[in-house]
């Protein structure tokens, strides 16, 4: 019985069927936003199902571990090498206890399921693994590795997003592929949102995939539609915070916008731009700029006697100053 079969009778063992809900039943919401139970109930029972019939075609068999190569559209990007080295020492010591499933992919043979006791058997220097060699069509292989992995808690949404991106020429509708996931379509939407990041940003994530939720991508990708290219500079200059972890990813999108709609700077025919300064949130003046020079203005009262020394001071450090 393969790993992957295991997993999905296990998650639907204690499911209700689609057939327990009322068609006004509300959404649940989960840690990647609404997901629809019945849907996932029918996903992974479908595809608990799938498996069952593949494997009952199956051919168990010893492969070499050097003829296999990983299941092109596996979401996961990272794997937690004390938990591989933990994998490595138990088999070493009794075995392995479920073999991995793999089709044949001409000289090959790809991984339908099992790629962390495939990478356990390279790190023991083992030559072959008992496998299970079934007859499996690209969106099987696409379905099936979403449905593995789609519910984890330790899979990122950025891996998932990837993954989504390669199943979906596998489906004709966008609404196919959201139901053999399981989710709604505007969580299908949340996970496509990772697409339209800019580069610098997915450079980052493919480093690290747990630093952007799906939905905190959205009200990114949400907030460069609305305030364009400021909005982009403004994420340049705020995402090393997220990096470092001075910045809470809910906040990004909040943060783009504020930095914008403070700092954005409007230039006429002219030439003339005017920075807007604020003290807090309370607008305290403005730097503009023309063709005749450049005008830094205060509202009265809002800078005190020791700023407006500290102002001059460092005036009189760059120029020669005068009183008239």
């Amino acid at each position: 019985m393969s790993n992957i079969r295991e997993q999905l009778m296990a998650k639907t063992a204690n499911l209700p069927t689609p057939a327990d809900f009322k068609s006004d039943n509300k959404k649940e919401k989960g840690a990647r936003g609404p997901q629809t139970m019945p849907g996932i109930t029918s996903a992974l029972a479908a595809a608990q199902l799938r498996i069952q019939e593949l494997e009952s075609k199956g051919l168990s068999t010893e492969i070499a571990v050097s003829l296999i190569v990983p299941n092109p559209w596996q979401p996961r990007r990272q794997f937690n090498e004390a938990k591989l080295s933990e994998l490595a020492r138990a088999i070493a010591e009794v075995g392995l206890l479920q073999a991995v499933t793999v089709r044949r992919v001409d000289d090959t043979f790809q991984l339908v399921a099992g790629e962390r006791r495939w990478r356990a058997h390279k790190l023991l220097n083992l030559e072959t693994i008992r496998a299970v060699v079934i007859e499996c069509t690209d969106q099987d292989m696409s379905a099936l590795a979403l449905m593995e992995n789609v519910t984890r808690d330790d899979l990122s949404d950025y891996e998932i997003a990837i993954a989504v991106r390669r199943a979906e020429t596998e489906f004709p509708k966008r609404t196919r592929l959201a139901e053999v996931m399981g989710v709604t379509r505007n969580d299908l939407y949340r996970f496509l949102a990772f697409d339209d990041l800019p580069d610098f940003v997915k450079r980052d994530l493919d480093l690290n995939p747990s630093m952007l939720a799906a939905t905190a991508a959205q009200e990114i990708v949400n907030a460069l539609k609305k305030t364009g290219e400021p909005g982009l500079k403004a994420l340049r200059e705020l995402w090393p915070l997220l990096v470092s972890g001075d910045l809470v990813q809910s906040k990004m999108a909040a943060s783009i916008n504020a930095q914008v709609s403070r700092g954005i700077s409007t230039a006429d025919a002219g030439g003339r731009s005017i920075l807007k300064i604020f003290a807090g949130k309370v607008q305290a003046g403005s730097i503009t700029k023309d063709v005749k020079g450049l005008t830094f203005k205060f509202k009265a009262g809002v800078v005190t006697d020791e700023q407006e020394s500290e102002l001059r001071e460092a005036i009189g450090k760059m120029f020669s100053i005068r009183s008239e």
